[in-house]
């Protein structure tokens, strides 16, 4: 269904190069973010409460990569997560006259089409903890479920010179937000299993046509290189994550959405909360953020971002940020972290946009 290997070949052909430095200064941003990223781990803990518990963070490696690293890292993410789905679309094609050749000439186009996609978000995300990412020689991951943390350093320089902020700074603010991802999931045992139970289980609900899929990922696609046509939209407007067909899937995606709104809310909270004692400049960096945020892009990058889901990522930081700092302001931060008791305790979509029923619900519960 997808040729991998294809899709990295061209992705890495087609990445953006990064920013102008010179080889002394990317060997200084790549040692400051690794001393950045070990620096946070302390900040974190001590703000959070959070202690880890069978995975240490030094278990799960730190890793500095350029564009092209990246990528590779997500298409070994990818290629785990979703192998039972392709799976299952593979054995459905495969019944159908013809099905073997059209697999094999679909998985060429598609890992094309996939590489022109994954060239296009590789210029924008500054960091990434990889829960569930296989190790490979290039790639290392930690033990025991541990993953590892991703830091795209071409895309912290450019954003920190275009924000036109302090670059010492900056790093230290991106690497809170990502060392509360790694310390989320290695202080809560039990929530990659979780995840991943979540994930599965929609993955195996599934009853998309693979041509359906292939037609969202040829318009992203034709979208990228400019072939498609001008004001047409597609059919549904919908993004991929969107192509939810039963009742199941439907209630499975709201408690995802729910998680992944906590999850990056809480990181978005700890990154600003920590405080100026550690960050001095954090105030301008979020009010330059938030305005780089604000300004919206071309029609061209936002038809992309609804089509990927990164509209409702967004989203996520947004609403799953107040809902932190709702329930921090009412209960404390100990209150708040009865969150990571078990998936239970974990807020509903409704609560997300409700933090004073989540409180209701759970301090009733476990006071009662």
């Amino acid at each position: 269904m997808v040729d991998w290997n294809l899709a990295v070949a061209t992705a890495t052909r087609l990445v953006r190069p990064g920013p102008d430095v010179s080889r002394d200064e990317a060997r200084a941003v790549v040692a400051e973010l690794r001393r950045h990223a070990k620096a946070s781990e302390e900040h974190v803990r001590a703000f959070t409460r959070m202690i880890p518990d069978s995975v240490r963070p030094a278990d799960t490696p730190v890793l500095v990569v350029d564009r092209a690293g990246w990528v590779k890292a997500n298409v070994a993410g990818f290629r785990e997560l979703l192998k039972p789905l392709l799976d299952k679309m593979q054995e459905r094609r495969g019944s159908s006259p013809g099905g073997a050749v059209l697999g094999a000439v679909g998985g060429k186009v598609t890992g094309v089409e996939l590489g022109m996609l994954l060239s296009f978000l590789s210029s924008r995300v500054l960091g990434q903890y990889e829960t569930f990412a296989p190790p490979t020689r290039e790639l290392p991951a930690g033990e025991n479920g541990g993953g590892r943390l991703l830091l795209v350093a071409p895309n912290i320089v450019h954003v920190e010179r275009e924000l036109d902020v302090d670059p010492h700074d900056f790093r230290l603010w991106v690497c809170l937000h990502e060392e509360t991802h790694r310390t989320q999931f290695t202080g809560v045992p039990w929530l990659r299993d979780h995840l991943e139970g979540e994930i599965q289980s929609f993955l195996g609900e599934t009853d998309v046509d693979p041509m359906t899929v292939l037609e969202r990922l040829r318009e992203a696609a034709q979208s990228l290189s400019g072939s498609r046509p001008e004001g047409e939209e597609g059919d549904s407007g919908r993004s991929l994550v969107e192509l939810v067909q039963t009742p199941a899937q439907r209630e499975i995606l709201g408690r995802l959405t729910a998680v992944m709104s906590l999850l990056e809310g809480h990181a978005d909270f700890v990154m600003d909360g920590v405080g100026p004692q550690v960050v001095p400049s954090v105030a301008e960096i979020r009010e330059k953020f938030q305005q780089r945020r604000a300004k919206g892009a071309s029609r061209l990058d936002q038809a992309l971002r609804k089509l990927l889901g990164l509209d409702a990522k967004l989203r996520q930081y947004r609403d799953g940020e107040r809902f932190v700092r709702a329930v921090v302001d009412q209960v404390g931060m100990d209150g708040f972290n009865r969150v990571w008791t078990s998936p239970n305790t974990l807020p509903t979509k409704a609560e997300i946009a409700k933090p004073a029923d989540w409180v209701a619900r759970v301090h009733r519960r476990t006071e009662g």
